[in-house]
């Protein structure tokens, strides 16, 4: 494989319910994401976005990355990786310093050293900082600046959303990752990974609303002036639809899965009252007719079920009058029939479906399709904390002279450097 870096290569890791997707991937010179390879499996340790059994995980993540790295001609030793799962939770707060030079400009290292401290908030038992996204800011009293860069003053304030999750379940994620010989560059909170591949700078200006449906869990991310102002993990998705179907109509979870895929619907109007479709019987039984229409009621029933819990989100979050560009659905579950009339239904708000392209270079395969727009969210991500890091860039690729070992990252502003830094015993468990 290629050893020699000529260019900045990121890779992201999606470990879903359903499937493991691994992109590898770098910045052309129009700015535009090149996909050099990508690879799915399916997950077998994963339920409801949290890792239940390591061993399945790491081979399952060993199996995709091996793929897409034979298809990119690149090693790879870092990936940003994804977590989601209902034990994520999501809490205001804000931070101040005083600066000791009125003389200079405020710069990204005084913004770093404010995020800095908010990895260092008491949560919980058992539970600690993901994230810390930065709002808004306030320079001497002066409020509602979005970028203080360039300024001078000596009182600098900011509001923040601060993504919490439980500690065990980041550990599982990164022992998964470790155990497949690379090294975790980023845990990013999932739907601000999907975020970034399918909505515009428009849409979070005016107040859009992210909502992922997975296999595990569905995702909501709310935006208003381009800040992210919400999120929250719904701890449902398509598999619980699957589930559904499978008893309703006393059949197999694989015949399930295809019935909703092939002739699933999320609104049982538009169903035929005269078509049936004929299941297999095991081991010499009787076929099974099943009606569409009744398919479609045991569809619609779970879908409105995860609708209202998204539109709960929505009111909570206390900007439901405010979201001009309405709602974006994307994920797996996003490519149910008339998934977005039930939303429009059921919220009044304008839904359209996301599709991670308009910052793709190229399509690999069915790279475009919405199941995959929280694996290209990882590497925009990725890509994005490099720009923002101080620190040296660090490319995903292995190098010669790392001896075929990953090298580590002193970036200021993950989850991981945190629990370096504030708990060392922890942080040696990860790799035991």
């Amino acid at each position: 494989m290629e050893q020699t870096r000529h260019k900045e290569i990121v890779a992201g890791l999606d470990i879903g319910t359903t499937k493991i997707v691994a992109i590898i991937g770098t910045i052309n010179e129009h700015g535009k994401l090149d996909i050099l390879g990508m690879a799915r499996t399916e997950s077998l340790g994963v339920s409801r976005g949290v890792v239940t059994h390591i061993t399945q995980t790491i081979e399952a993540i060993q199996k995709v990355m091996k793929e897409a790295e034979e298809i990119s001609g690149y090693e790879i030793g870092k990936v940003n990786v994804g977590i989601a799962g209902q034990h994520i939770r999501s809490i205001q707060h804000s931070g101040s310093r005083m600066r000791e030079n009125i003389e200079t400009e405020i710069t990204q290292t005084d913004i770093n050293q404010l995020i800095k401290e908010m990895y260092k908030l008491v949560m919980l038992p058992g539970e600690k900082v993901i994230d810390v996204l930065p709002q808004d800011f306030t320079v001497d009293n002066e409020k509602g600046i979005h970028d203080p860069i360039g300024m001078a003053g000596v009182r600098l304030e900011a509001n923040f959303h601060i993504i919490t999750g439980n500690i065990a379940a980041a550990k599982n994620i990164v022992k998964c990752v470790v155990g497949s010989n690379m090294e975790v560059d980023n845990l990013i909170l999932e739907p601000l990974a999907s975020a970034d591949a399918v909505l515009s700078k428009e849409e979070k200006e005016a107040g859009v609303v992210l909502v992922d449906i997975g296999g595990g869990t569905t995702d909501v991310a709310i935006f208003k002036e381009g800040i992210i102002r919400h999120t929250a993990v719904i701890p449902f998705g398509g598999n619980i639809i699957t589930e559904d179907i499978k008893h309703g109509c006393s059949i197999i979870k694989s015949q399930a899965e295809q019935l909703k895929v092939k002739f699933g619907s999320a609104l049982s109007e538009t169903a035929s009252h005269n078509e049936i479709v004929s299941i297999p019987g095991l081991r010499g039984r009787e076929p099974k007719e099943i009606s569409l229409v009744n398919l479609a009621n045991i569809i619609q029933s779970r879908a409105e079920e995860i609708i209202e819990q998204v539109y709960y989100e929505i009111r909570n979050s206390g900007l439901e009058k405010q979201l001009i560009a309405g709602i974006v659905v994307t994920g797996g579950g996003s490519q149910l029939r008339n998934i977005t009339q039930l939303f429009e239904f059921l919220t009044g708000m304008d839904t359209r479906i996301g599709y991670p392209t308009e910052h793709l270079a190229n399509g690999v395969e069915d790279i475009t399709s919405p199941m995959y727009s929280t694996g290209v969210g990882l590497i925009l991500k990725g890509f994005e904390r490099l720009q923002t890091n101080t620190d040296e860039p660090s490319s995903a690729v292995k190098q010669a002279s790392d001896e075929g070992l990953p090298a580590k990252k002193s970036g200021m502003n993950n989850f991981l450097d945190m629990i370096k830094k504030t708990s060392d015993t922890f942080f040696s468990d990860l790799t035991d």
